[in-house]
């Protein structure tokens, strides 16, 4: 598994990580023995990256990570979690008591003193601009109570602002064929910036896998079946925002592009942790055998330039 930089926190993380909402909520029900066994046959595969967050089943994801680890203490694995979206998303509620108040409760979930990294979840836009919230985190950097912090955004332009912080370390952002525009201006001043870059939502919401159909029916539970135009949350963090039928279509233009002896998903990480600035990619997995076939996409051979081009023009 390929270690990389991860922007100014200077630890170093595998290219492919883990996401691990669906282990607390929004993509059907999990068992907590499959959870463990996704972490574990990720650590098996090479992976040193999980993101979590405290609205993941309400605290569940951080839960069960922190008793993996504990189950697990030779895994060597960087924990990023995130913060704000228990609370509405009012600005005037990002201050420090609350960040110090969000921050204790997650390093009681993951039974940890000090977090390895908090990130702002995909907070209001005038957040990014509030010199006070930067205070803030600074702070908690200065207590000890977690070792960076950074952001998660639905934007480019929220991406921007934060990455001209001096003390963001990393940038979260959508990422995938199907969602290039962080191409054009934040990997490239995240990169300057000496900024890490997580990519996020890598499979379309599992578009990319190629398994689905337009008939394809999702679990009541599933944000695939009651967020496809935002009703619930941001629309893009769901199949990236593309309207559904279309994405399937896209995705078996896409399967054109594959190399042989990879799948469509493998080759959709692939392009990703192969955009200069990329630190990780963060695929969720319900099963042993997904989490994987996941990391084999570090292995690939990098894609050609026909293949780049076709995913441009696709």
């Amino acid at each position: 598994m390929e270690l990389r930089t991860f922007g100014r926190s200077g630890q170093r993380v595998s290219v492919i990580g883990t996401g691990t909402w669906q282990l607390g909520a929004d993509w059907g029900q999990v068992k907590e023995e499959e959870a463990l066994a996704v972490l574990e046959a990720a650590v098996e595969s090479g992976v040193s990256f999980f993101d979590t967050a405290d609205v993941y089943g309400d605290g569940r994801s951080e839960r069960l990570i922190g008793r993996f680890l504990r189950e697990r203490p030779d895994a060597d694995v960087l924990v990023a979690t995130k913060m704000g979206r228990r609370v509405p998303l009012e600005p005037a509620l990002y201050t420090l008591d609350n960040f110090r108040s969000w921050v204790d409760r997650s390093r009681r979930n993951l039974g940890v003193d000090r977090l390895d990294l908090v990130q702002l979840h995909c907070p209001p836009t005038p957040v990014y601009s509030s010199h006070a919230v930067f205070d803030a985190l600074d702070t908690l950097v200065e207590e000890d109570r977690v070792a960076a912090y950074g952001v998660s955004v639905e934007t480019c332009a929220e991406a921007l602002t934060a990455i001209a912080r001096p003390g963001t370390a990393s940038v979260q952002i959508i990422l995938n064929p199907f969602r290039i525009k962080p191409l054009e201006t934040v990997l490239p001043a995240a990169s300057d910036a000496g900024v890490g870059i997580i990519a996020r939502v890598p499979l379309a919401s599992g578009l990319l896998s190629g398994k689905y159909t337009e008939t394809t029916e999702f679990p009541k539970d599933d944000h695939r079946s009651y967020n496809r135009h935002g009703e619930a949350f941001d629309q893009g963090e769901t199949f990236s925002g593309v309207e559904y039928a279309t994405g399937v279509e896209a995705a078996v233009e896409l399967a054109a592009l594959v190399p042989e002896g990879a799948t469509l998903a493998q080759t959709a990480l692939r392009w990703i942790i192969q955009q200069h600035g990329v630190s990780t990619v963060i695929p969720g997995a319900r099963s042993p055998e997904q989490v994987r076939a996941n990391a084999r996409a570090a292995g690939l051979a990098p894609l050609p330039e026909k293949t780049l081009n076709g995913v441009r023009d696709l």
